[in-house]
């Protein structure tokens, strides 16, 4: 009797993987989440880890049973609850995988989109800097830009005696100076509220 109860002990103890696995993958999907965030510009790390707790329980009751399943195929000799808490922590590990991946994936798209965006200042304000009548000239390192969509910007520059902007669009599939042309004198805060 001793000797059965010592070899599941012995099954339980290695087989204990699962929660110290949720733990570690949930304290690491929040630091790759706020660090690497698969949507939007930032998230924070409770937002992320709340995130990455979601995705782990719903990984653990959808991927648990059949990857112990598939375990148990490959290592017959493997108790089903040693092999279900082995699966456990695999479907952890592969959603803070996927989430890296996401994050990763996403973080390529920001920074191309960032790039863009400084391309198409630089594009305004050479062109306003050329172009546009003095009293907006002057303040052309003072410029407030609006992705209108991806590639097509519209970049202001306040004027230095009233309150009015000079403003042009920026289209940076174009070859400059044929893709900035002049967009009129509303500010991008007024601009952006017609549009919603």
């Amino acid at each position: 009797m001793d000797g059965a109860w010592l070899a599941r002990m012995r099954w339980r103890w290695r087989g204990a993987l699962l929660w110290p696995a949720f733990v570690a993958a949930t304290i690491a999907d929040a630091f790759v989440g706020h660090l690497l965030p698969p949507a939007g510009d930032t998230q924070s790390v409770v937002a992320a880890a709340l995130l990455g707790f979601v995705l782990n329980v719903i990984a653990l009751v959808l991927l648990s049973r059949p990857i112990a399943a598939a375990l148990r195929i490959v290592r017959a000799e493997l108790p089903v609850v040693v092999a279900r808490n082995y699966a456990g922590a695999v479907a952890v590990a592969l959603v803070a995988g996927g989430l890296l991946a996401a994050g990763l994936t996403h973080r390529t798209s920001v920074v191309g989109d960032q790039r863009a965006m400084q391309d198409a200042i630089e594009r305004a304000q050479a062109w306003i800097g050329d172009r546009a009548p003095a009293e907006f000239a002057r303040n052309v390192g003072h410029t407030d830009t609006y992705a209108i969509e991806h590639g097509i910007y519209r970049t202001c520059v306040p004027s230095g005696v009233r309150p009015r902007s000079y403003c042009v669009i920026v289209d940076t599939s174009a070859p400059f100076p044929r893709g900035v042309r002049f967009a009129g004198y509303e500010p991008n805060s007024e601009f952006a509220s017609g549009m919603g």
